[in-house]
């Protein structure tokens, strides 16, 4: 059925970031499943064929390993994990080279990691090299490093699908497609009678908030798959509040791409929240990670966060962490909540000498004062 919203967002959504979770692309068995390798390969390159710009972030890479290497289990220690990944990072890019080069196209391989976003610089290459992969007509395939970043292994969650998220944020596409095994976000657990496929989602937080209170729909996922419905919706929080659309939909459902992007009403479409995000705020405050965190006072906190200025040293009553000029930092209220990011123009040490100091006594305390600010404004974002 179609939607006129819907509808609206595909024909303005001229780039696009793809997620295609491990449970869309393996067999129960772990193998890689080409068929429908090839399915996502091939709509894929009917949207490249209307003269937009796709980012495939594909998971499957552990799971394509143990197919190949015919391996009855997924290996426990890290060592195994990340030669398996190795092996099935191949197998995967060329599985999706393979469907696009039958249709002139070619699978540009791209492996992240968390450091690769959190610094500026590597950040904007980043960008970069996608954009110019666009012009190539390419199509560039992001997987997070497993063979390197053995944190991301070890834990219980959904790394690609924040990945994808901060991939959407660094070229601002106006909507994210998170592609996992289930046909959306539900009203309540899927597996209970009458739950229901909620299709549209205007406020986020109050989605969140009604997710949470379900816990069940939280469980851990199986064996080949590290993510979940709880990393999908931090997927989608991470998109939303930058000002671009998000859906969650059923990977395995045929044409399912397609389908979105001529407005079908397929999976749960969660509304962005309010006007898009600059592109440099988006980095501050929704790509990189804090080193550290500043606690401010009432009246601090009211100036910054709804009133839009600068953060001055009298209002800081904590200071927590070790961070350099010129790193993130979370602002705080004073009961720990976080309510915003920033570029840092003081180091961790200076900040707690002039921390609730007011700005004139900067330079008797420290013997020079470089910023009468200790967060500008304009290097700001406010996460609410």
């Amino acid at each position: 059925m179609l939607d006129a919203v819907r509808q609206e967002i595909a024909v303005t959504s001229k780039t696009l970031v793809v997620k295609v979770g491990t449970r869309v692309l393996a067999n129960d068995d772990g193998t890689l499943d080409q068929q429908r390798v090839t399915s996502i390969a091939e709509q894929i390159v009917q949207l490249l064929a209307e003269r937009r710009h796709v980012v495939l972030v594909s998971s499957g890479a552990v799971g394509a390993g143990i197919g190949r290497l015919g391996l009855p289990q997924r290996p426990t220690d890290l060592a195994h994990l990340q030669a398996v990944a190795a092996v099935g990072q191949s197998r995967l890019i060329e599985s999706y080279n393979r469907a696009l080069e039958a249709h002139g196209r070619h699978a540009a391989q791209i492996l992240l990691t968390a450091d690769d976003l959190n610094d500026r610089t590597r950040y904007l290459n980043v960008r970069n090299t996608l954009l110019a992969l666009f012009q190539y007509g390419a199509l560039p395939i992001i997987n997070e490093n497993d063979t390197v970043r053995v944190d991301e292994l070890q834990r219980n969650v959904g790394d690609n699908d924040r990945l994808a998220a901060m991939v959407t944020n660094l070229i601002r596409a106006p909507l994210l497609v998170l592609l996992s095994d289930v046909d959306g976000l539900y009203d309540r657990h899927p597996s209970e009678p009458n739950a229901q496929v909620i299709p549209l989602v205007t406020q986020f937080d109050a989605a969140w908030r009604e997710f949470q209170r379900q816990p069940v729909v939280r469980a851990g996922a199986n064996n080949l798959s590290r993510g979940g419905m709880a990393s999908k919706l931090e997927a989608a929080r991470l998109a939303v509040l930058a000002g671009e659309n998000v859906v969650i939909a059923n990977g395995r459902r045929p044409n399912v791409l397609v389908d979105i992007m001529t407005g079908q009403t397929v999976g749960t479409l969660f509304l962005a929240q309010g006007p898009a995000v600059a592109s440099r705020k988006r980095w501050i405050g929704l790509t990189a990670q804090p080193c550290g965190r500043l606690l401010l006072d009432a009246g601090a906190r009211q100036a910054v966060e709804q009133q839009g200025r600068s953060l001055l040293a009298i209002g800081v009553r904590r200071v927590e962490g070790i961070f350099q000029k010129g790193d993130v930092v979370a602002i705080c209220r004073e009961d720990g909540q976080e309510f915003a990011r920033g570029l840092i123009n003081y180091g961790s040490e200076e900040m707690r000498r002039i921390a609730g100091q007011p700005t004139e006594r900067i330079i008797e305390v420290l013997g020079h004062r470089p910023y009468d600010e200790v967060v500008h404004r304009d290097n700001l974002a406010i996460l609410s």
